[in-house]
């Protein structure tokens, strides 16, 4: 019976320990512009086994992250870009793999590629969109992308920029912070979706629902923890009452 208190009380802790590292890296990405908010939950999944088929267990889980817009900010930089609605920019990682992201705060490298902050090229519909020297973009409410130098009434058009749609559950975040399709086969685009240069969206994390979250899942862990001491201190107890009655 002290085993079986002790396994649950440690199963409680170390699920509620993962659920931390959950909270935690969202509320150290507050201020990340794009970042959108890890879910973390329980599961109830059943225990396999002799005995009854009523058994069960619970496991953290993250599945999946909050769709809400976060708040346009404008920077008035040329290179700051956000989408309105729930489209998302494609980038190519370095490695040439498809995926999206939210963030919009780009630089242009040594060869005119436009980045995002994580080194991402972002796509057009034909590819890397490229900026002649000397120019800044300018992005239409289309997606429309010109280069144009200062002094200059109008600019060269270098592409359009590809934004894709799509649906709650059909992404799914990698390590480096980018999404990529669940299916791993490219998404639809988002020919609705309008685009804002010189804004920033920012991170949909609740600073404040973030730390009330930390604390609950402190005192939880606390609470597991504390069975466990009462599983030691019952153990001592029935030892102590075992070696009296000898």
């Amino acid at each position: 019976m002290i085993d079986r208190m002790v396994f649950t009380a440690m199963a409680g802790a170390r699920n509620v320990i993962d659920q931390l590292a959950v909270t935690t890296n969202n509320l150290a990405n507050a201020a990340t512009p794009g970042f959108r908010e890890q879910l973390a939950a329980f599961r109830a999944v059943p225990v396999l086994g002799d005995g009854l088929a009523t058994r069960i267990s619970s496991v953290d889980s993250t599945p999946g992250f909050s769709s809400v817009s976060g708040r346009m900010e404008q920077t008035g930089n040329p290179f700051d870009l956000a989408l309105e609605g729930d489209g998302w920019f494609s980038v190519k990682r370095q490695d040439g793999s498809a995926a999206y992201t939210r963030a919009g705060r780009l630089s242009v490298d040594s060869r005119g590629v436009l980045r995002t902050a994580t080194g991402a090229a972002l796509q057009g519909e034909s590819g890397d969109l490229l900026m002649p020297s000397g120019t800044v973009p300018e992005v239409g409410g289309d997606g429309v992308v010109y280069a144009r130098r200062e002094g200059e009434v109008e600019g060269t058009r270098v592409g359009r920029l590809r934004i894709a749609r799509a649906d709650p559950g059909a992404l799914d975040r990698g390590p480096d912070g980018l999404y990529q399709a669940v299916n791993a086969l490219p998404l639809a685009d988002a020919s609705t979706v309008r685009v804002r240069q010189g804004v920033t969206e920012s991170s949909n994390v609740s600073v404040s629902d973030a730390m009330v979250q930390m604390i609950t899942q402190s005192r939880l862990f606390d609470l597991s923890m504390q069975l466990v001491r009462n599983a030691d201190q019952n153990a001592r107890s029935a030892n102590q009452l075992i070696t009296m009655g000898r």
